[in-house]
């Protein structure tokens, strides 16, 4: 299963979405860092909730690479093999940031996920570590790497 088959994988809707748009120097209304990358994150695995693709596809960036089990993936690949997956539910535990820059960080943490995947249900946790940058405004996914947890 792709990580962002299953996620975002995993990758911005800043622009379509004026709730999380923020101005081009820093996070917004008390916001920090963190708060704002997790708050990317938790949008964008909403939109594999509602079926959102063409949302979905705003989140990652153009230029980035996803990991799992099958190896990288880009961003097309990444699309179209979430065509046909849609989340029901899920939780992230184990929050963990690193920034990287006034406009950049990694998150770390454990995804449990329900879904339905090729016309199959499923039931899923893997740990994700996803990069995030704001560029021109917009936040979207550069990396994302997806491990199975046992």
């Amino acid at each position: 299963m792709r990580k962002f088959a299953a996620k975002c994988a995993l990758f911005s809707l800043l622009m379509l979405v004026p709730a999380f748009a923020g101005p081009s120097n820093g996070p917004s209304g008390g916001e920090t860092l963190e708060e704002r990358i997790f708050a990317q994150e938790r949008a964008e695995l909403d939109t594999l909730k509602s079926g959102d693709l063409s949302a979905f596809a705003n989140f990652i960036a153009d230029e980035a690479v996803f990991v799992d089990a099958l190896g990288p993936a880009g961003k097309a690949e990444i699309v179209q093999h979430t065509a046909e997956f849609r989340l029901h539910d899920y939780t992230m535990a184990g929050l963990k940031f690193v920034p990287l820059s006034p406009d950049s960080g990694l998150i770390v943490y454990l995804l449990t996920m329900t879904g339905t995947a090729h016309g199959k249900e499923f039931a899923a946790k893997v740990y994700v570590s996803a990069l995030w940058r704001r560029r021109g405004g917009a936040w979207t996914c550069v990396f994302s790497q997806e491990t199975a947890a046992k």
